[in-house]
């Protein structure tokens, strides 16, 4: 053999990639903590949940509950509950809009207005999250009482009539949906915002654009996947939220959340409370799909 044979054949074994022992399992063990978790807690109890909803309607905790695939709890609880179902998705879809009037505007100054206070401005915008939940919706609870300082100035304005109220009627609950979800709608829209060009706007300034025209050409469509982002992330706890309705409305104002924590710790109606999450689930998934298929940002999910 030649030794420019023997040299080529040596320099192709050196040209060989390294075999791939333990690394090629790297990444499955990376995942494994977080699939074990969702595996855990997410996958076996909605498991649970799917076959608790087919359990006999006629049983109870004392006689206990038996297996008969009652496929007819789905339409037996969607008829007793559709308002509540129709209910929640008006709520949600008023406080996702309002949230996206409120947030957009903000969003986009901190993003290219705020300068240097643009963290303390971020900071304010997450600083809700550092009180419970509960203990700011009583406090919504406070401030639209009947002999509150916004419902008095109201009523001096002549915007309510004497007997004029805002708590314990739907403006009380979507005002508490808009307030507690607002932070989910702000920071993807920033999120989105902080990333757009300016040389963009300028060059559509250079084309004569005005500011609305370039707002509607320009920057509502590049910030499209933060809108999309943050109106899911809005309209989804919304939907199914029932502290707002609880605290800040009466039974005229329940959501469909308020009937399933009913069933669940009060009437103890295990397989109507299990198909009615599974329909609010099912109702989500449905309203989502057809949103993103819409606003054209399936790449998002």
């Amino acid at each position: 053999m030649s030794v420019a044979a023997i040299g080529a054949g040596t320099g192709s074994k050196q040209n060989e990639p390294p075999q791939k022992t333990g690394r090629a399992w790297l990444p499955y063990l990376l995942l494994l903590p977080a699939g074990l978790w969702l595996l855990l807690f997410f996958a076996l109890p909605l498991v649970q949940l799917g076959a608790t909803s087919l359990y006999d309607p006629t049983g109870s905790l004392s006689t206990g509950y038996a297996m008969t695939w009652s496929f007819g709890n789905y339409p037996e609880a969607l008829d007793a509950y559709k308002w509540h179902f129709l209910r929640s998705l008006g709520y949600a879809a008023v406080a996702t809009a309002i949230c996206l009037l409120l947030g957009y505007p903000l969003a986009y100054a901190i993003a290219h207005r705020a300068g240097r206070w643009k963290n303390v401005l971020l900071v304010g915008v997450i600083a809700p999250f550092f009180t419970s939940f509960l203990i700011r919706t009583l406090a919504w609870k406070t401030i639209l009482s009947d002999n509150g300082p916004l419902v008095e100035a109201l009523r001096t304005l002549h915007l309510l009539g004497a007997d004029g109220r805002l708590l314990a009627t739907p403006t009380a609950v979507i005002m508490g949906l808009v307030y507690n979800f607002l932070p989910f709608m702000v920071l993807p829209l920033y999120a989105s915002l902080e990333r757009l060009d300016q040389r963009l706007l300028e060059a559509a300034g250079d084309l004569y654009a005005g500011p609305v025209s370039t707002f509607w050409k320009v920057t509502l469509p590049l910030s499209m996947p933060g809108v999309v982002a943050g109106t899911l992330l809005t309209f989804i706890p919304a939907t199914g939220d029932y502290i707002n309705a609880e605290l800040l409305g009466t039974p005229r104002e329940y959501m469909i959340g308020n009937v399933i924590d009913s069933a669940f710790l009060v009437r103890l109606d295990y397989p109507q409370a299990a198909a009615l999450s599974f329909l609010l689930m099912a109702v989500v998934l449905l309203v989502v799909f057809v949103y993103v298929r819409r606003s054209g940002t399936e790449e998002i999910l």
